[in-house]
């Protein structure tokens, strides 16, 4: 890419001299290898149309042995395609330095936070999570590798309606709020159990208006546990006990995909009281409004959608708490 960009760069350099920080991208695969927008960046200082100025650039271009096609799309966007033997180039290279290829001082001295896997206690794990933390994983150790200090930081909902669902269905698996009974379940089945519950009660969610309702008060009892730092009863001991399965499983999936482990992991609980003052606190300033017994964010008036942030219940939604 650097070699598509000191290409790219040369034509103008003369007359901006300075030009060093133009975007490169991949487009889709139709419209070329690389997308350029040099050209929309200059314009201003050319005193040109965006468009007229990527035409122009696009016809020199097309001298570049190193570029098959050279196309101009939208407002002044430069696409290009590469000669064959460009990524053989690189294949040579990146099979000479092995493992010192890309590595680099770009970003010596920064520290980026880079968020991802954020898995979801009482409830299973899927595809999507496997790619977020596998995706992640590498973009982290790709961050580390140009020189700056990476935190990873991932973060779970460690309460919301699915904590709800999976309660219920534990609460009625064990045909009440006994906690000593959550011994019976060996360590080795603890993570398969809990999905299993949270798929019991999903579909007692979806199928029945009177279990639907049992189960949203449910909801409301885990948020409670927080407000009141509830260690001590019955219903607390099943959910802190049942979280920690989670958090006990995590990391032997971590580890068996060998990803590196986090710095910082941050339920939702422990963001949703501020969460919650913030929008209550826009609320009197008119970003957001009431309706129905919900504090909305009118998103219409803007061009968006509309997004609840506090349901009529009184609970914070997913937007609150992120």
């Amino acid at each position: 890419m650097e070699l598509v960009k000191a290409a790219l760069i040369k034509v103008v350099q003369e007359q901006f001299s300075d030009i060093e920080n133009i975007d490169i991208s991949r487009p889709e695969p139709q419209f070329g290898d690389f997308s350029t927008n040099i050209a929309m960046k200059l314009a201003p200082r050319a005193g040109k149309n965006p468009r007229e100025l990527a035409e122009e650039l696009a016809e020199i271009y097309r001298l570049n042995e190193l570029f098959t096609e050279v196309n101009v799309a939208g407002p002044g966007f430069i696409n290009v395609s590469v000669v064959d033997g460009f990524y053989q180039k690189t294949i040579n290279t990146v099979l000479e330095q092995g493992n010192k290829y890309g590595t680099s001082t770009l970003n010596t001295g920064k520290t980026v936070l880079v968020e991802y896997s954020d898995p979801n206690p009482f409830k299973p794990l899927h595809a999507g999570h496997l790619y977020t933390t596998l995706v992640g994983d590498a973009i982290a150790l790709i961050i580390e590798t140009t020189g700056a200090k990476v935190i990873r930081l991932n973060y779970g909902g460690d309460v919301g309606r699915h904590v709800g669902i999976s309660m219920w269905a534990i609460i009625k698996f064990f045909g009440g709020e006994y906690p000593d009974k959550l011994q019976e379940i060996a360590p080795e089945d603890r993570a398969q159990w809990l999905g299993e519950r949270y798929v019991e009660g999903t579909a007692a969610f979806e199928e029945s208006e009177p279990l639907q309702a049992e189960i949203l008060e449910i909801n409301k009892k885990v948020y409670a546990i927080h407000e009141l730092n509830d260690t001590t009863s019955d219903f607390a001991k099943i959910y802190w006990t049942c979280r920690q399965w989670s958090y006990d499983y995590f990391p032997l999936l971590y580890k068996k995909l060998g990803v590196v482990s986090f710095d910082r992991v941050i339920p939702e609980s422990e963001v949703t009281p501020l969460g919650l003052q913030t929008v209550r606190e826009q609320l009197q300033n008119g970003v957001y409004e009431t309706s129905e017994g919900a504090v909305v964010f009118n998103g219409e008036k803007y061009g968006l959608h509309t997004r609840v942030f506090i349901n009529s219940a009184g609970l914070p939604t997913y937007e609150t708490k992120d």
